[in-house]
């Protein structure tokens, strides 16, 4: 499998009224192109710290992150601009929908600052919304949303997709439809996937583990035989 992203000794303090916190020590590891990573700790252990600084939205006390060979980490403030604007798409636990917006007007929005994006239509139809793109977010459920979420980080064309905590919000059905949904993505589109989350459950669907606790890596496994979704049970 080749290496697609790649951290080196990734450490992250935060120096808050003369109080120094480590947030990431010496932190190393690599994920594969078009594989699932989920990074799984409990609160407080470095997982969201780990997703901001991989989607360019922090920077790094010391060592060295990769995307695709290039080297994020040593960007300029403009770089990281772009490459947040172009390069990843975010996912998140609630659904940030503009309400005024439909859902494909919400989708076509995220298209217009890309390099080369995907139709907003087409990702709707990725999604399963296809019937829903002229509803507003009030009107559809809370899977919906997400699904329109996800929509929206995808119709960028990003190299990575980052989700934190994404079915944080739905109950578990829905949750299971939202993670099947994106298990579908890696494997029919190849894209890269990271997710964060508390439920140690959802490993079982990843082809890479991650397990942070207290801002270093307690473990790495490379899972052979990746559920589908249909197959775990929480």
């Amino acid at each position: 499998m080749e290496t697609f992203v790649k951290l080196e000794g990734v450490t992250k303090i935060y120096d808050t009224e003369g109080v120094r916190v480590s947030a990431l020590k010496d932190v190393s590891f690599e994920i594969g192109k078009g594989e699932i990573c989920v990074i799984v700790g409990q609160s407080g252990a470095g997982k969201t710290t780990l997703l901001n600084i991989l989607g360019g939205m922090d920077t790094l006390t010391s060592g060295k992150v990769f995307l695709g060979g290039e080297e994020i980490s040593a960007y300029s403030k403009r770089q990281l601009t772009r490459y947040r604007r172009e390069d990843i798409g975010f996912v998140f636990q609630f659904y940030n929908l503009i309400p005024n917006l439909t859902a494909l007007e919400n989708v076509e929005m995220a298209t217009e600052l890309a390099k080369a994006p995907f139709s907003a239509d087409e990702v709707l139809e990725d999604v399963g919304l296809a019937e829903r793109k002229a509803n507003f977010p009030a009107q559809l459920s809370g899977g919906e949303q997400q699904r329109v979420a996800i929509a929206r980080a995808l119709a960028k064309n990003p190299k990575l997709l980052l989700c934190d905590e994404p079915t944080g919000a739905l109950d578990d059905s829905t949750g299971k439809t939202i993670l099947k949904l994106l298990q579908d993505l890696s494997r029919n589109k190849g894209m890269t996937v990271v997710i964060i989350t508390h439920n140690s459950a959802i490993t079982e669907m990843a082809d890479r583990v991650v397990r942070v606790k207290s801002g270093s890596i307690a473990s790495v496994r490379v899972n052979e035989h990746a559920k589908s979704i249909e197959e775990i049970e929480w």
